[in-house]
């Protein structure tokens, strides 16, 4: 059985919109008020549009990550604590 892609599932516009579909169907079967409903759908939107920003700037850091050079011998690391306190001490 194949597996389900979430990344790409939660950074979907359509997913999103089938979501909030979803919850304002069932909020007219219970006959919630339509301001409550209108609501709703709009955190579930807005809940998607954060979703897929967050995952997106993941993708893209992932990527830099992967392609950043690893440091030749003898140089520190750019996440070493001896250049770390390098650059608070120059910065003072």
């Amino acid at each position: 059985m194949n597996q389900i892609d979430w990344k790409n599932k939660l950074t979907s516009r359509k997913f999103w919109l089938a979501v909030a579909g979803l919850v304002v169907g069932v909020l007219a079967l219970f006959q919630v008020d339509a301001s409550i409903s209108e609501q709703i759908s709009g955190v579930i939107l807005s809940l998607g549009s954060v979703v897929a920003y967050i995952v997106g700037e993941g993708l893209v850091d992932a990527a830099a990550v992967s392609t950043q050079e690893p440091p030749k011998s003898g140089e520190d690391a750019p996440n070493d604590k001896s250049a770390m306190q390098k650059t608070s001490q120059e910065n003072r």
